[in-house]
């Protein structure tokens, strides 16, 4: 059992890292505005993109859901409500209210100072829900809306930690249904993030974790290598499909893409590259905050080396990102670590404090 629960705590730093790099695959730097994207939908090079946001970027990232309910449904922290939300809003809240600032400080001031064709403050109200995200997605920190939630989520938490299967089943269908729906902002602006959160919840109680972990990596993986091949097909031959369809299909994805993915994570904590992906993890959470801005700066610079979308260099260059934005981050923890240990704790939800 103590081999098992180390082997599990090496899966969850792992999962984090492999799900956090795929995120950067969601916000690529393609050198095309939306417009330009829409009229490249069905080329190669498109194809090979969205591909890559499907199956490493945003099928990953409900694990991430996943694993933050299934923490916290056995965490003793959860008793004392007021100690817990503080918490959490110094380790979810305050980074990503900081990140924001920061994006617009750099983003924006490249865009006035250096041409940059991005996102700068128009008013008063744009830098209030570009910072705290009230009731609108952020417009240059566009990944943000997963902490904003999550920290509602941990708000809720001591009530769910201590609710009965049935309301937890019941509050799942609701956060499934809102996803459908559309009706979640301004309260949560992906309800899909509270449904994976309280699916980790449930997953802790009956042990799935453990036994999603005994299946076969192909067993594990084939509901989602289907699943992902029917939201190709509707996705890159553009068939035509009702709103409410389409959107359980994707929630369908998203679900088995979780499981695909904790069996991979669990596979490779017992892999010779175990020791590497731990040692990365404790910047997972500054790389998740910091990607955007690192690609809004930097994806122009290497993008004129490259090419933008349909250059002959371009699929290189798409399929390195990750990388190259990790070696940056890893870099930039290291380097603000030492100068400024204090700033790190804070800007990395306190996962670099001891870096």
């Amino acid at each position: 059992m103590t081999a098992n629960a180390a082997r599990r705590s090496d899966a969850i730093s792992i999962a984090r890292v492999i799900c956090i790099l795929g995120v950067v695959y969601v916000h690529a730097w393609t050198g095309l505005n939306g417009h330009d994207l829409e009229v490249a939908r069905g080329t190669p090079q498109e194809n090979l993109r969205w591909l890559l946001m499907e199956i490493f970027g945003r099928s990953a990232v409900p694990l991430l859901g996943v694993i933050s309910g299934w923490l916290v449904g056995g965490s003793s922290r959860t008793q004392n409500w007021f100690a817990h939300v503080l918490r959490k809003a110094r380790t979810i809240l305050l980074p990503m209210v900081l990140w924001n600032g920061l994006g617009i400080l750099l983003v924006s001031g490249a865009a006035w100072l250096l041409g940059l064709s991005a996102p700068v403050p128009v008013s008063f109200d744009w830098l209030f829900q570009e910072l705290f995200i009230v009731s609108r997605n952020p417009d240059i920190n566009v990944q943000m809306p997963f902490l904003r939630d999550l920290f509602l989520c941990m708000c809720a938490a001591p009530l769910l930690v201590r609710s009965p299967a049935w309301l937890l089943v019941s509050v799942a269908g609701a956060a499934a249904l809102a996803q459908l729906m559309g009706w979640g902002p301004p309260v949560l602006m992906r309800p899909a993030i509270l449904f994976f959160f309280v699916i980790g919840m449930m997953a802790r109680r009956i042990g799935l974790a453990e036994r999603v972990a005994a299946l076969g990596l192909p067993i594990a993986g084939l509901p989602f290598l289907l699943l992902m091949a029917v939201q190709l097909h509707f996705s890159l031959q553009a068939t035509q499909g009702a709103a409410i369809e389409i959107g359980v299909l994707d929630l369908a994805v998203r679900v088995a893409a979780a499981a695909c993915f904790w069996r991979l994570s669990w596979a490779l904590a017992g892999s010779p590259v175990r020791g590497m992906l731990l040692r990365i993890e404790p910047f997972a959470f500054l790389l998740f905050c910091s990607h955007l801005i690192l690609i809004w700066l930097g994806g122009p610079v290497l993008g004129a080396l490259f090419g933008k979308l349909g250059s002959p260099l371009y699929p290189a260059y798409l399929l390195i990102q990750p990388l190259l934005v990790l070696v940056a981050v890893l870099l930039l923890g290291s380097m603000l670590s030492r100068a400024w240990p204090g700033m790190a704790k804070v800007l990395s939800g306190g996962r670099l404090q001891r870096t």
